[in-house]
């Protein structure tokens, strides 16, 4: 069972009544948007698991502080 040209057309027809003329490119701009950002997001993963991530030990981590959060003064404002 495929879609035909009357199902196709009876959607646009709904979605142009429920959005109006107005709306619609607005409507279409922000499913664009969408859709970038989602394949975005697909590359930035791929790149992620091709390159993971180093783990820092806790110790390595808190050397790695600057020098002005380990500083046991009050922050001037």
């Amino acid at each position: 069972m495929s879609i035909g040209i009357w199902q196709i057309v009876l959607i646009l027809v709904i979605v142009l009544i429920l959005f109006g003329a107005g709306k619609l490119p607005r409507v279409m701009g922000d499913v664009a948007k969408g859709v970038k950002s989602f394949k975005a997001g697909l590359k930035d993963d791929e790149t992620a698991d091709a390159a993971p991530a180093k783990e820092v030990p806790h110790a390595e981590a808190a050397a790695a502080e600057p020098a002005e959060m380990k500083s046991d003064e009050p922050a001037k404002t």
